[in-house]
């Protein structure tokens, strides 16, 4: 083998290696101690119990309405029935509310990114994003009410 054959394959094993670590890697601390018990640790969810995030959350983020949504979500929970991914899905998401603002946007970005897979020119959430929801609690149902109009309006 050349040795420029040779280094491109290491290029090609690095890049692919470096492709499967996450860029938000608090965010990926976070979500598996607390999320993959029901989302799974790709973000598929577990069908019967909890949906993919991976299926809304990069479509979520790119409007301001979608990213209010993803913020509501992790703050508040959700309850009810919702379809994602043509299933439906009848369940209770707690709420995530005593993660400071910095780790619920990091969380929201690892699933966003990370895990969706977003393209990379989206603007990630940020604490402000959290916050400004954090200043206007509401209930998991009023969180399900907002998703159906912004699920609706999905590009």
């Amino acid at each position: 083998m050349s040795r420029a054959w040779g280094f491109a394959v290491a290029l090609v094993v690095t890049a692919m290696a470096m492709a499967d670590e996450p860029r938000y890697t608090e965010g990926a601390a976070t979500f598996q101690a607390n999320c993959v018990v029901c989302h799974r640790a790709t973000g598929a969810g577990n069908p019967g119990l909890a949906p993919p995030v991976i299926a809304d959350a990069p479509h979520f983020a790119e409007t301001a309405e979608g990213r209010r949504q993803l913020a509501m979500t992790v703050l508040y929970g959700m309850y009810g029935e919702i379809t994602v991914a043509e299933r439906r899905y009848n369940f209770k998401m707690p709420e995530f509310s005593r993660f400071d603002d910095a780790q619920l946007a990091d969380v929201l970005n690892y699933v966003v990114f990370d895990l969706g897979h977003a393209d990379a020119a989206l603007s990630p959430m940020t604490p402000d994003d959290v916050a400004r929801e954090r200043a206007n609690a509401v209930d998991g149902a009023a969180v399900r009410a907002h998703r159906a109009t912004v699920a609706t309006a999905k590009p």
